[in-house]
C-alpha cells in the first residue's frame, strides 16, 4: 500500500481532500485512513509544541501510526502541514511515500481563514490572542522542491483536486495480483 504525506499551509485543504478521497477509495473497497494532524495533536503529541523539534517528532509519531497501517495493507492519508523538507524527504526513503503538494497562496488562505488563525496569526505583537510561530506567517514553510503531486488548490475546485489525488493514489498502487 501507499502513504501519502500531505504538505501544505492551514487551511489549504488537506483534510477536506482526504476525507474526499478516502471516501472514493472505500466505495473501492480499499482499505483507507486518515491521520490527521490536528486530530493527533490532542491525543499522542499532546505534549509537543511548535518549535522546529517538536513539529519533526510530531510528523515523525503520526509516521509511525501510518506505517503500522500500511503493514496492514491500508492506504495511508497523512493530513499535517508538513513543513520542512529535509523531513519530508526522510520519509520519502520509504517506497511507498508519496509527497502531495497542496499549493494555495498566503493571500487566499487570508481569505479564507475558516478557522480564523490567519487573523489570530497577524494580529500586533502586544494582542494576547495573537498566534505566535504559525506556519507561513511567522514560522517557515520550505516549498517542497520534489513533490510527486502539486494541487493547486486555490484556483481548482474540490472535487477536480478530489478527483486528481484519487487518480494519483490509484495510479500509484502497487500491482495488485
Amino acid at each position: 500500500m501507499i502513504l501519502i504525506q500531505f504538505t501544505g499551509l492551514s487551511g489549504s485543504g488537506k483534510t477536506t481532500l482526504a476525507e474526499n478521497v478516502r471516501q472514493l477509495l472505500i466505495e473501492k473497497s480499499y482499505k483507507v485512513e486518515i491521520i490527521d494532524g490536528d486530530v493527533y495533536r490532542k491525543t499522542i503529541c499532546r505534549d509537543l509544541g511548535f518549535s522546529k523539534e517538536d513539529r519533526c517528532e510530531n510528523v515523525r509519531r503520526l509516521f509511525n501510526v501510518g506505517q503500522n497501517f500500511i503493514s496492514e495493507d491500508t492506504i495511508v492519508l497523512m493530513s499535517v502541514i508538513n513543513p520542512y523538507e529535509s523531513l519530508r524527504n526522510e520519509l520519502r526513503t520509504h517506497e511507498f511515500v508519496r509527497t502531495v503538494f497542496l499549493d494555495c497562496s498566503i493571500h487566499n488562505l487570508i481569505r479564507r481563514d475558516p478557522k480564523g488563525l490567519y487573523k489570530k496569526a497577524l494580529l500586533p505583537d502586544n494582542d494576547v490572542n495573537k498566534i505566535n510561530n504559525f506556519t507561513g506567517i511567522s514560522d517557515a514553510f520550505e516549498i517542497p522542491q520534489n513533490a510527486d503531486l502539486v494541487l493547486k488548490t486555490d484556483v481548482e475546485t474540490v472535487p477536480f483536486s478530489t478527483h486528481k489525488l484519487y487518480n494519483f493514489i490509484l495510479d500509484s498502487l502497487p500491482n495488485q495480483t
